[in-house]
């Protein structure tokens, strides 16, 4: 059976708007993203220290199911969702 080696952050279940800031402890990490997407973008976006919300980059951006390695320091994380009306998104950030 594999482990996991971190911790897993939800950082969407079920939605279909963006979602809440989550603390993130710095590290390398594992994003995965699944939706009805209907045209949808899900962005996994980082908060500047000026309080902007950044998209952590493209492999991290989302049209479609798919998963994608980040590396960010401490930080507040969160899901933008833009386009759409998408159903059922569900996303997760695991630290490596």
């Amino acid at each position: 059976m594999a482990r996991r080696s971190g911790k897993v952050a939800t950082l969407l279940s079920n939605a279909s708007a963006t979602g809440s800031a989550v603390h993130w402890e710095g590290g390398d990490g594992f994003v995965t993203a699944e939706a009805t997407w209907a045209g949808a973008t899900a962005t996994l976006q980082v908060q500047s220290q000026n309080g902007t919300w950044i998209a952590v980059g493209t492999d991290t951006t989302f049209t479609a199911n798919g998963a994608a390695g980040f590396t960010l320091g401490e930080c507040q994380i969160r899901v933008a969702i833009s386009g759409g009306p998408p159903s059922a998104v569900y996303v997760y950030a695991q630290q490596m």
